[in-house]
């Protein structure tokens, strides 16, 4: 019998993940609360209509600030942030394939460039650096005035 491995959510994430299990919000909410800029820490002063009976539920609270800054009702695409996060994984993932593939690009190309021109380059690099030593030498001998 195989267990399903989970995948690894990053942290950035979990406090999402978490607000939307403790206040029972969908995922359209959470992506609204993601998009206006929200904290999920925060949710809990927001939603506190125990204390403050004045105030709307979280997720009508939601819809309204949504509504207001964006002039529509929902967001076009919903996601969960599950796949938010599996799209990540798969960026992140692409991104250090790229940066492998262009390392090892980086090192071919240096091995290549490492024949006789490199020695010419030193020649002339070594003969700048005799002639800069002669004239430091120069300048640091007191003259006879």
């Amino acid at each position: 019998m195989s267990v399903a491995k989970k995948k690894r959510i990053p942290n950035k994430f979990r406090p999402w993940i978490e607000a939307r299990k403790k206040f029972r919000l969908s995922h359209a909410h959470i992506q609204m609360a993601r998009e206006l800029g929200l904290s999920p820490k925060r949710f809990a002063a927001y939603a506190d209509t125990t204390n403050q009976p004045w105030k709307v539920p979280l997720p009508q609270f939601i819809e309204q600030q949504y509504l207001t800054q964006f002039g529509k009702e929902r967001p076009d695409e919903i996601k969960s942030i599950e796949r938010i996060a599996e799209e990540h994984q798969a960026k992140r993932a692409e991104r250090k394939l790229k940066k492998q593939a262009a390392a090892g690009d980086d090192t071919q190309a240096a091995d290549s460039e490492s024949t006789t021109p490199e020695l010419d380059a030193s020649d002339s690099s070594a003969s700048d650096e005799q002639a800069t030593e002669a004239t430091a030498s120069s300048d640091d001998q007191p003259t006879d005035s």
